[in-house]
């Protein structure tokens, strides 16, 4: 069973939309959900979600149509977003004792186990957390109610490095069972390197592409070559830039003839996001 499966998503704004979305997530993996500021990765976790309407598309979580099942699905999703912005004046448990109400399967033992393994004290305000703090307290509020899709925005940004690593073996625990599945956006590519199965990569508006994380990869090169061989393939590369010793750009794979003799590697997830952002640069 898929445990997300987004087709064909229209979402249309004065000055931005999404131009029919389409990814899958099957079950008991983490897909790294990626793409530049305003390319359209927190647009589609709402549509996900049912927190913006869509003009037309289809949204199933867990095999059923998350329009015509939302509460109940609601039960089974976690969300996670970067901040928490409201009731700031209210103490964690009393914040909790309010959140908990709404989910059938909450369980106390989870919910104190990670405030625990995160360090929170529940007696502070939220208005005195930390940025990262907050990020940890959101964590620990999705992930205590039994959710079989977790759906992150940002979560790890604010921690730094040793807390960051600590959530992501946390995310690889989490899906080892087969169970739970992860839908994670985030900018920190180098999470992604180290936990995601899957990649799905949005520019403006639209799916590039969405595979498993090493095909993803493998599917690009990253040219380093004379400026003299730029004209070779210049008009294939998604972007280039050139300095004092040559120039090195991007470029797919099936675009690429290994025996130009121009110098090609694998990129990383960063140096592909990168690149297409100075694509969209060099239009406008």
């Amino acid at each position: 069973m898929l445990a997300l499966d987004v087709q064909n998503v229209n979402k249309k704004f004065d000055r931005f939309q999404l131009k029919n979305v389409s990814f899958q997530l099957e079950k008991g993996y983490i897909m790294g959900f990626i793409g530049a500021n305003g390319a359209g990765k927190t647009t589609t976790i709402k549509s996900i979600l049912n927190m913006t309407r869509l003009d037309s598309g289809d949204v199933r979580i867990l095999g059923k149509r998350m329009a015509d099942h939302e509460l109940e699905l609601k039960q089974a999703i976690g969300c996670a977003f970067g901040d928490v912005d409201f009731y700031t004046r209210s103490k964690i448990s009393k914040l909790t004792e309010v959140i908990k109400t709404f989910y059938k399967n909450w369980d106390d033992e989870t919910y104190y186990a990670y405030l625990k393994r995160f360090k929170l004290d529940e007696n502070k305000k939220i208005a005195e957390l930390s940025t990262g703090m907050k990020v940890k307290y959101n964590l620990a509020v999705a992930l205590s109610h039994g959710a079989k899709l977790l759906v992150l925005d940002e979560p790890t940004s604010g921690l730094d490095p040793v807390a960051r690593d600590d959530l992501l073996d946390i995310f690889q625990s989490l899906v080892a069972g087969g169970e739970i599945s992860i839908l994670f956006s985030t900018h920190i590519t180098s999470d992604l390197e180290k936990c995601a199965d899957f990649i799905t990569y949005i520019d403006n508006g639209q799916i590039i592409d969405s595979a498993d994380k090493e095909e993803f990869k493998a599917s690009y090169r990253l040219l380093n070559g004379k400026e003299s061989e730029l004209d070779q393939v210049r008009s294939k590369l998604i972007s280039y830039r050139v300095n004092s010793f040559g120039f090195t750009g991007l470029i797919r794979a099936k675009d690429f003839d290994p025996d130009s003799g121009i110098r090609s590697a694998l990129p990383s997830l960063e140096e592909i996001m990168v690149y297409y952002a100075k694509k969209e640069e060099a239009h406008v």
